[in-house]
């Protein structure tokens, strides 16, 4: 399921911009629908502009009845009448979604055979300076076993020694076992995530576990005109 929000404080209206000759929201969707990962896909939004857009290419496009104040939310308002186990959530602004790495994220599902994992979601791992310090860029880290401590727009963590630190950029592709979407759409925002507003940390505060994968793949997320410009210019690779 891809939640797909038109306005966006960073830069509105950036799902329907030009994506060499395709909008953003419709280049995510083809490229999720091209990995054949997926029983169906669907697009949930709130916009009658991308509503009407994707019907023309789309049969499974729904807008929500509801205001939601996250992606999770979103989506959760349907998948909750849905006959299903997994749903994964892949953002509409990170329109290069990669094979390998989504295929991997649901295998995390395949071998949790004791189901002790409620999300999984996927991260890479950054050494520019500048990236590390950007807070449009979510970092997180982990504990020994990849399970999710904490995310935040800050550096994570804060180097107050020589020791080398590798950081990880978070990549808002999760997959969600049914039951802890629902949970978390029946409960209401936590402090840490109005804080950083970041809708992950409502999990973690309520005692989940996000189980993180590791992927080289480099993602584009669209938050600013020189993402965009950037992705225009970006190789595609599976």
């Amino acid at each position: 399921m891809i939640p797909a929000r038109l306005d966006s404080s960073r830069l509105p209206g950036k799902l329907m911009m030009d994506l060499n000759g395709k909008s953003v929201i419709l280049t995510t969707l083809e490229n999720t629908i091209k990995t054949k990962l997926f029983e169906e896909v669907y697009v949930v939004t709130d916009s009658k502009v991308i509503y009407d857009h994707l019907k023309q290419f789309h049969e499974n496009v729904l807008i929500s009845k509801k205001k939601h104040i996250s992606g999770s939310d979103r989506i959760a308002e349907f998948a909750q009448n849905m006959e299903v186990d997994i749903v994964v959530n892949i953002q509409g602004d990170e329109p290069f979604v990669n094979k390998k790495s989504l295929k991997n994220l649901i295998d995390v599902f395949t071998h949790d055979k004791n189901k002790t994992i409620d999300l999984a979601s996927l991260m890479e791992e950054i050494k520019d300076q500048s990236y590390i310090e950007n807070p449009n860029l979510v970092k997180v880290i982990v504990d020994s076993n990849s399970y999710a401590i904490y995310f935040s727009r800050s550096v994570i963590p804060y180097n107050r020694s020589d020791e080398k630190i590798t950081y990880h950029k978070h990549i808002g592709v999760y997959a969600f076992r049914k039951n802890a979407l629902i949970e978390f759409t029946n409960s209401k925002p936590t402090e840490l995530e109005k804080i950083e507003k970041l809708e992950q940390l409502r999990y973690i505060e309520k005692g989940k576990s996000i189980k993180m994968v590791l992927t080289d793949f480099s993602s584009i997320g669209i938050d600013t005109i020189s993402d965009l410009e950037k992705a225009r210019k970006y190789d595609v690779k599976d």
